[in-house]
């Protein structure tokens, strides 16, 4: 399962994290993916979304 939203295409950021001390050790921010049902085209869909495309979504 890939952790990237099928929606806008967010996917993981790597970096460091940086303590007091300055040592960096490598981290990487996952994104919330959550399954969700959408109606496309009169049709229910099954999406892989992450949680600020869901809520754009339910806006619209």
């Amino acid at each position: 399962m890939m952790a990237k939203c099928q929606h806008c295409g967010k996917s993981p950021q790597f970096g460091n994290n940086r303590p007091w001390s300055r040592k960096a050790t490598r981290h990487k921010w996952k994104v919330n993916i959550q399954k969700v049902k959408i109606l496309e085209n009169d049709r229910l869909v099954s999406r892989r979304l992450c949680t600020s495309c869901i809520r754009t979504l339910a806006k619209a």
